[in-house]
């Protein structure tokens, strides 16, 4: 009596099974991932050295990369954030980064948060680790942070440092 393996041959069930579950896992470990990195309490260390925010006062941050976007700024921050177009004068965008440049002039959006938003933007853009805040004066006059890649020699090497917290000019 001969015997046939049923069992062998490839159903279409089976190949859409095989294909479905490795891209469900990949899209966990990516969202997974994401959450980590962005919203998890353990994702980022803020280093200690960071002086802490002020609490009773709104926040103008001027965005030149990824947080012009009103869907990044959702997810970030927590709520819609409406922005208006700004620009800050003396400084060029490359990359991710914003360097001084006499007479250049970078295009952003410039919005109003509160403390604990203005941490959670802190914590996306790995304040400390990777960029530096840094208050800077926009082409309205009026001050804005702004977040400034830190290079690998220390932030001096970014140029001016711009404004402190209370406003005096730090060269």
């Amino acid at each position: 009596m001969e015997s046939t393996d049923q069992g062998m041959v490839p159903t279409p069930a089976r190949i859409i099974g095989y294909t479905l579950l490795p891209l469900g896992a990949g899209s966990a470990l990516l969202l997974g991932w994401l959450w980590f990195s962005l919203f998890s309490p353990w994702g980022y260390t803020p280093p200690p050295d960071l002086s802490p925010i002020e609490e009773q006062v709104e926040h103008r941050v001027f965005a030149h990369g990824t947080l012009r976007y009103p869907v990044v700024r959702r997810l970030v921050i927590g709520r819609q954030v409406p922005a208006q177009p700004a620009i800050l004068p003396g400084h060029r965008r490359e990359r991710l980064n914003v360097i001084p440049e006499p007479g250049a002039c970078t295009p952003g959006k410039v919005f109003v948060v509160e403390a604990a938003e203005l941490g959670r933007l802190d914590r996306f853009e790995r304040l400390g680790v990777r960029y530096q805040r840094i208050k800077l004066l926009l082409e309205d006059g009026e001050p804005a942070w702004v977040y400034q890649r830190r290079s690998e020699s220390g932030p001096e090497q970014n140029g001016p440092r711009g404004f402190s917290p209370g406003g005096e000019r730090q060269g």
